[in-house]
């Protein structure tokens, strides 16, 4: 059976010059290269009420016609999916783990993470926008900024043993800085190897005595294993660390963030609720802990979807 193809514009000119020419539809359908039939039904649901056909008449009651004919999408006609879909992406989860906690509860109704991607873009979910709610709000990446080797380490990564390497367990942290304005404070964070747990502390600057403060704050009573740093010279104080914490530091190459995935990827995550530029001097300890608890408690994909905050309190 021959594929079905609507009809060009130059089909119908030429269907309407030989109708005025007396032709008959067989006759027509022959010269066309189409069946009887197909003659029959475009003359009778494109003409006028005079009985006359008009080829550009009928095109726009095809094109009308068409626009009327496309069906809902799924977001569109079942509410539940358009409100789990809805209230996942206000807390900032992204269409691909929406999608995938959507299909592991619903093995037989699965959905795309295109489609969400695309109902947003369409402004099908109310108070939903990809430039407050999608982490890139779609922008390009840029590129990575090298820094200066103002370290000269103990311990590098390429000593750290088979248990942190492989993740076996909790308590092995890498840590960076997340920089606001110039002048204008930034971040310490800490993300653990095994769960991808959180801790972020607000600095006012970055000197090697307020990062060691800000680190000692951090494992208050939960001390750490192990420490994977950059070689930035806010960490210039790390033999304190070590000595105080009882715990290793180790240090990345120079100019390779990819040595610490784990923490360079979390960096991400935060920089969607705060932004380069961020004025980190009028936000408080409290206004980055909610931040921090929405990405503690968000299923990843990489954990089998459990939740940092899950994984951590599990092992």
């Amino acid at each position: 059976m021959r594929p079905y193809a609507h009809f060009t514009l130059n089909e119908r000119i030429c269907l309407e010059g030989m109708r005025n020419a007396g032709k008959r539809p067989s006759e027509i359908a022959r010269l066309l290269g189409r069946s009887r039939s197909t003659i029959s039904r475009e003359l009778r649901r494109n003409g006028n009420r005079q009985g006359r056909y008009s080829s550009w008449g009928a095109y726009s009651k095809a094109v009308a016609r068409r626009r009327r004919s496309v069906r809902k999408r799924r977001i569109e006609k079942e509410p539940e999916l358009r409100e789990y879909v809805r209230e996942r992406l206000r807390l900032y989860w992204s269409p691909e783990l929406t999608a995938a906690m959507w299909n592991r509860a619903h093995p037989c109704g699965r959905i795309a993470f295109a489609t969400i991607y695309r109902a947003v873009r369409d402004g099908l979910l109310e108070g939903v926008a990809a430039r407050t709610h999608l982490r890139r709000r779609g922008r390009k990446r840029h590129g990575m900024r090298g820094k200066f080797n103002t370290i000269h380490p103990e311990h590098t990564i390429h000593e750290r043993g088979r248990e942190i390497e492989e993740r076996g367990s909790c308590g092995h942290w890498e840590g960076d800085t997340v920089r606001g304005a110039s002048g204008k404070g930034g971040l310490l964070t800490l993300v653990d190897r095994k769960s991808r747990m959180l801790l972020a502390v607000k600095v006012g600057d970055f000197s090697g005595g307020t990062l060691y403060g800000a680190v000692m704050r951090a494992f208050r009573g939960m001390p750490p294993k192990s420490l994977t740093f950059d070689n930035g010279s806010e960490f210039a104080r790390w033999k304190d660390m070590e000595r105080d914490l009882n715990a290793t530091v180790y240090f990345a190459d120079p100019h390779s963030p990819w040595q610490r995935g784990s923490n360079e990827n979390v960096n991400g995550l935060l920089r969607f609720f705060f932004p380069k530029g961020c004025d980190f001097s009028a936000l408080s300890q409290e206004d980055v802990d909610r931040k921090v608890a929405l990405i503690n408690l968000r299923p990843r994909f990489c954990l089998g979807l459990r939740s940092p905050l899950d994984v951590f309190c599990c092992t």
